[in-house]
């Protein structure tokens, strides 16, 4: 049975829908059948990404020297970004703080979003996480070349000794095409996971049972951000590295 659209996801088809079709028909893209041409997950993408900019915008107009309620969990956020990076890569490293605090947020308010009744996650659906990981792909390794030159940066994946180059040069670009693919679908399955818990639960039993898989769920929506945020500091760490003699 097709998932019926979110209210949302209806009122923005209504609003733009006409205007994106005309658009896609100039492409040569026509749509067909009944579901909405823009989906759920670009809906809720982009109201993350507004709802993101609204509020660290009022909060930037109510800086204070004494932080308190948002700047605060802000700043918070920030220092242990800041010690992950400097740990990881370096004091240099500094300079990929604000993709990754931009990662971080996004991530963390879309697995979120589905804990509030008419809304869903984004990052449930496979597009949303695989266009996250592709940005950390390009971005780590554009920032390896830049850092090294692109010869002596596939020089990394040669291995320790010549001899072994025509080894080790395959099963590491293998290994680093395999980082989307590992980055998208783990955040992809966790989340998806817990989004359909959480609903078969309210479905049979709505009021008081499901509480507890809604805690599990923010737990979750934690761990994965943290885990694709560290996935991230590592492939940077790993592209911009220098040389041992």
């Amino acid at each position: 049975m097709e998932e019926q659209p979110l209210l949302i996801t209806l009122w923005v088809n209504k609003l733009l829908g006409p205007s994106v079709a005309r658009g896609l028909a100039l492409l040569g893209i026509h749509h067909e059948g009944t579901s909405p041409i823009i989906p759920d997950h670009v809906v809720m993408t982009a109201v993350i990404v507004l709802l993101t900019i609204l509020i660290l915008a009022a909060i930037r107009r109510s800086l204070k020297m004494i932080p308190s309620g948002g700047q605060h969990l802000l700043e918070l956020l920030y220092e242990y970004l800041k010690e992950l990076v400097e740990d990881n890569i370096g004091h240099k490293g500094l300079k990929f703080l604000p993709l990754i605090a931009t990662l971080a947020i996004f991530i963390f308010l879309s697995n979120m979003a589905g804990l509030v009744p008419g809304l869903k996650s984004p990052t449930s659906n496979l597009n949303v996480t695989v266009a996250c990981a592709l940005i950390v792909f390009l971005y780590y390794n554009y920032q390896g070349i830049r850092e090294h030159g692109l010869l002596r940066y596939l020089k990394h994946f040669c291995g320790p000794v010549w001899w072994l180059a025509p080894l080790m040069f395959p099963v590491e670009i293998v290994s680093h095409l395999a980082r989307p693919l590992s980055l998208s679908v783990r955040l992809f399955g966790n989340i998806f996971g817990e989004d359909m818990i959480v609903l078969v639960f309210f479905g049979l039993v709505p009021l008081l049972v499901p509480l507890p898989i809604m805690a599990l769920q923010i737990f979750t929506a934690i761990i994965q951000t943290l885990v694709f945020v560290l996935l991230t500091i590592m492939y940077l760490a790993g592209a911009v590295a220098s040389e041992e003699h």
